[in-house]
């Protein structure tokens, strides 16, 4: 089963995102910040990250805008998750490489849904 790896900062928001991905058989990798992320995307490769926006330190956006431009992890399909819900955060989390956006709190059918999608697309 694929490998999600889940980058935030808030250890609600990765235990609830961990125990429903898990819940589905997917394989679940944590990184409590962008910095963090980054580096776990090379050494473990995951099939999909799940990356919030506001963290110490790196952005998600910053942290996204690397992992797409490094030959390395480029092809890693990156959905921003997050609590934002401008027209502009969706728009910039695209610019940067994201592949898609969910906003928190949209339900688990929603953030299953475009997980199966991006994996179906880029598997």
């Amino acid at each position: 089963m694929a490998t999600i790896l889940v980058v935030d900062d808030s250890s609600t928001d990765i235990y609830r995102y961990q125990k429903m991905l898990e819940g589905y058989g997917y394989r679940i990798i944590t990184a409590a910040n962008g910095q963090d992320g980054i580096k776990k995307a090379q050494s473990e490769r995951p099939q999909v990250i799940l990356m919030d926006i506001v963290m110490p330190g790196m952005s998600g956006f910053q942290a996204t805008r690397q992992i797409a431009k490094n030959p390395q992890t480029a092809d890693i399909p990156i959905i921003i998750i997050s609590n934002k819900n401008q027209e502009s955060d969706r728009a910039w989390a695209l610019r940067q490489g994201a592949r898609d956006y969910i906003v928190k709190g949209s339900s688990e059918e929603k953030v299953i849904k475009k997980i199966q999608s991006i994996l179906s697309i880029s598997g």
